[in-house]
Formats: structure tokens, sequence, C-alpha cells
């Protein structure tokens, strides 16, 4: 039996995106750029796709623009606002537990003259709204921030965060990389104060390589990549027809069954959390004291620190039992280095190289937790043991 426990890595596409992505590839496989009726069939998936993303994120359809994934829209908005902005100023500032997609963008922003400022975190993976209130200057352009940290779950506070950054400097964008939020909670970046928003479609069950980037009407930006001046001259390149309506379906989908499905993810998280505290030894990451079900975290991601065990070990011995987990993120799982987020969060040393994370999705059973739970239960005390004789 296969027990899929490593959702916010990637998911299984929905079979209706599967079907109408076919659909696309075989039938209606035109260029939307062509003028003639296939160009035409195709186009029409793509408006329809903005349809479906405006109406979810209450935006204009002309605000949304998409991409190969979260880490295109992560570098078109940090790159091409830092390039556009730049006679303004050139402070940025971000936290240190973004997605690689945004730090590693920011260290090659410094690279060319941009200064970062990096916000720390709590011990439970929250930013300060007075340490952001200390970095803002009238030189800051644009803030980073956040809404879900995909290794532990973490909660940041977006709108209060755009609140107050518009409140000291109405001119600095506010971006937000809702990867691993988007779908799992609801996010209206008009309403919030969020000026550009990132999403992946292979986070909500639809497809690899698309995502779209949310670029508020009065940003000033400038396109990265150059080509046949498609998606308005900011984003060149052939339209990627069948990911794009797939993506858009994925999303229309989680969005009808959006309050059952969060209400039970988080049933799964706290179920799943309670079996674990039995285990001696273990420390859940992340999770609030004065909320312990969870409430105050991502409802499908939970990160626990195992002592005495190193997380490559624990991950592979669950993997023989046909449950598949993550040692980090998995744009970073193949680096042997500490999380950049834990350590961020200050977890002591010795757990730092001891971490799994389990995250869920709407295919996740009961069934599956208790297997995947008395698994942690045997294997657990027999791999200590082991660790020690070494």
């Amino acid at each position: 039996m296969e027990i899929y426990l490593d959702n916010s890595a990637t998911t299984r596409v929905f079979p209706e995106v599967a079907e109408l992505m076919t659909k696309i590839m075989c039938e209606d496989y035109g260029n939307p750029s062509s003028l003639h009726m296939k160009g035409v069939q195709a186009e029409q998936y793509i408006r329809n796709a903005k349809e479906i993303f405006a109406r979810i994120l209450k935006v204009n359809e002309k605000e949304i623009f998409f991409t190969s994934g979260g880490t295109e829209s992560d570098n078109m908005a940090l790159i091409g606002c830092a390039r556009a902005n730049a006679r303004q100023g050139k402070h940025l500032i971000t936290t240190q537990i973004e997605h690689p997609a945004v730090l590693n963008t920011m260290r090659y922003l410094e690279s060319v003259g941009f200064e970062v400022t990096y916000l720390p975190v709590n011990a439970y993976g929250q930013i300060s709204l007075e340490e952001l209130r200390r970095a803002m200057t009238q030189e800051t352009i644009l803030v980073s921030v956040m809404h879900t940290n995909n290794e532990v779950g973490s909660l940041q506070p977006v709108a209060e965060a755009a609140a107050l950054v518009k409140r000291m400097n109405p001119h600095t964008l506010f971006h937000v990389d809702a990867v691993q939020g988007f779908g799992k909670a609801k996010i209206y970046p008009k309403r919030m104060g969020i000026d550009l928003l990132s999403a992946s479609g292979h986070k909500i069950h639809g497809p690899k390589g698309v995502g779209l980037l949310y670029i508020g009407s009065q940003v000033k930006i400038q396109p990265i990549i150059h080509g046949g001046g498609q998606q308005m001259n900011f984003r060149s390149g052939t339209d990627n027809v069948p990911g794009i309506a797939g993506f858009a379906r994925a999303a229309e989908l989680l969005h009808i069954h959006y309050e059952d499905d969060v209400k039970r993810l988080y049933q799964c998280k706290k179920y799943f959390m309670d079996g674990v505290r039995r285990i001696e030894g273990v420390k859940i990451n992340g999770v609030l004291p004065k909320e312990p079900d969870g409430a105050g975290t991502a409802p499908h991601i939970v990160s626990v620190s195992v002592s005495g065990v190193r997380s490559e070990v624990l991950l592979h011995a669950l993997e023989e039992e046909g449950i598949y987990v993550s040692a980090g993120s998995a744009c970073a799982a193949r680096k042997p280095q500490p999380s950049a987020t834990l350590k961020a969060m200050g977890l002591e040393r010795t757990l730092l190289e001891s971490t799994i994370r389990f995250s869920f999705s709407v295919y996740t059973t009961q069934e599956e937790l208790d297997d995947t739970l008395r698994a942690l239960y045997n294997k657990i005390p027999m791999l200590r043991k082991y660790t020690r004789r070494r």
C-alpha cells in the first residue's frame, strides 16, 4: 500500500484536470497566438483561466499573468520591481524563512547593488511587525513576505504587514509568495494590501510547470523575459495552454469545496499531532502553545523533530513501509545542509538534522494516518537503539 504524505512538495493531479489537459493536448492543441480557429480555441482556454483566477482572488482579469511556476513568479516580482523602481530606492525587505526562490533571488539582487534586510522570526516561525517597522526606510521599494511557510506551516500576518508598510511608505510594493497558501486559505490581494502574489499549479492538484503572478494595475514593474510579446508584452513565450487550463480547473475545484476541505485537513492535522505527541522525545515545530490543535498554522503541514534519529534515516525507514514524506523543502532536499527555516526559528542543533515534514491533501485518509503512526511507533524506538549502538 502506498501512503503519500509529501503534498507540500507536489500533489496528485485531479482526474478532471488530467482529462481536460489531455483534450487540449490531443484535440484543441492550437497556438493561442495563431489567428485561425485553432488559435482562437486555445486563446479561449486562457481567457477562461483568467476569469477563474480573477474570481477566486477578487481581482481584475488583466492583473493575472501566467508563468512556468512559483519560482518564475517570485523572480518576476522581485527582479522586475527592483529594476523598475531602482531610482526611488535600492532597499528591499524579506524574511529569513522564505523559499529559496525568494531568498536566492534577493541574494542575486544584493550582488547587483541592492540592499536587503532579512527579518528574523520567533520560535514559531513568525515575523515581528515591530521588526518590520524598524526595517522600513524611505529607500524601501519592495517588501516580500511569504503567506505560508513550506517547511513548518507557520502563517505570517500578511494583511497587518501590508497595512504597516503602506502606512509608512505608500509607494513601497508588497509581494506575497502564496505558493503553499493558495487553495488552503482565503487570500484577497486588494483587500489585504498585496501588490503582487505568486502561486503554483502543482501544489493544488494541478500540473507542474505552470504558475501565476498577480500584478496590481498600479504596480511599476519590468519584464524579465523578452520575446514575442505575449501576455501584454510582459511575459513572452508561447502560452502553456494545457497547463494554464489545468491549473485553473484545479483551483476552481478546490474553491468549490474549500470550506469542507480545509475543515477536514485541520481535523487530519490535529488527529496526527495527537498521535505523534505520544512518542517520547518528539517535538512538533511551529505550532503555537495557545493553539495546540494547529489552528494558527497551515492546515496541511506538520513538522516533526525526532531526537536521536536522523531525518534521512527515518525517511527511508518509512519509505520501506510505502510511506512517503519529506526531510524538508523539496527544492532543497538534495542539498545536505541544515534547514535555514529551522535555524532561524532557533531549533536546537541536535534536532536540525532530525526533522521530518508530513503534508496532507484532500486525498489523505484517517486510515493512512493510523498506518503512519503505527510505523512511527515501531520504527523510532528501533532506530534509536541502532543509533546508540553505533
